[in-house]
Parts: C-alpha cells; sequence; structure tokens
C-alpha cells in the first residue's frame, strides 16, 4: 500500500514541488528536488512536448511517454524547464486549484504557468503523484494541457 501524507505533510511536500520548478539557484533546486522525490522517482511525461509528438507522427509511430528517473535526471529536466520558461522572469509556475486525494492514496494537482507582468496562463497541467514510504513523491504522471 502507498503512503498517504497528511495534510500537513502534503501541503508542504506540494509547495516545495512547485518551488522546485521556479528555484533560481541550481544548489538549492537540487536540494528541493532530494526533498521532493524518492531516489528512484520519476516523471512519467504522459503526452510529450509538441515536437515529439511531431515526430512521431511523421514517422508513423504513436508518440511515446517519456519517463525521467532519479534525482540527477529530475534535476536536468527541472532546470530545462527552469531555463526554458523562468529565468527570464516572465512566468511563474503556480498551483492552480486545491489537491484532490484519489483511490490508492494518490492526489491530482494541477498548475499554471502564469505571466508575472499581466496574470494570463500561458500553460496549465495535471500531475497524478504517488508517494514512497517516507512520504517523498515515488511517481508523478504529467498532463500538460
Amino acid at each position: 500500500m502507498s503512503y498517504e501524507p497528511t495534510d500537513i505533510e502534503l501541503k508542504h511536500l506540494i509547495e516545495n514541488w512547485i518551488a522546485q520548478w521556479n528555484e533560481p539557484d541550481a544548489a538549492e533546486r537540487r536540494r528541493l528536488i532530494a526533498e521532493v522525490w524518492t531516489d528512484d522517482g520519476y516523471q512519467t511525461m504522459v503526452n510529450p512536448p509538441q515536437g515529439i509528438r511531431d515526430t512521431a507522427a511523421e514517422f508513423g509511430v504513436p508518440f511515446p511517454e517519456i519517463e525521467i528517473r532519479g534525482h540527477a535526471a529530475m534535476f536536468d529536466r527541472v532546470t530545462r524547464a527552469y531555463e526554458a520558461y523562468i529565468s527570464s522572469g516572465e512566468y511563474r509556475f503556480e498551483q492552480s486549484g486545491e489537491v484532490a486525494r484519489q483511490a490508492g492514496a494518490a492526489v491530482a494537482l494541477t498548475w499554471v504557468m502564469r505571466s508575472v507582468t499581466d496574470g494570463t496562463v500561458a500553460g496549465s497541467g495535471l500531475e497524478v503523484l504517488t508517494f514512497g514510504a517516507d512520504g517523498r513523491v515515488r511517481s508523478d504522471h504529467e498532463f500538460v494541457a
């Protein structure tokens, strides 16, 4: 059975999950990742970036889910997202709405990428998280709108 965090633990974990994507300092980003993710934790990008989907379509194959596993790979993933969307100061990632507990001790988290200047939403997504025995994220299935 999966670990089910208390409300306080879940609030803290989700705050740090969001913070890792916005963190400008690489050392602090790495610390947040270690605090949020189990050592073998993974994120599955269920619907990968459009470029990957386009390439798959060009070859007549279904697009693959992409899996990022472990702290080093997650650091690369989070850093790339930070550099692509956040470092310019134009956007920030934010939680959108309340975290919803699901069957099997999973939770669903929605987020937005919001313009710092005018508040418009430039992107959004849904994460379905499960937890390891120590309360850190074990799996994350990401759906980007």
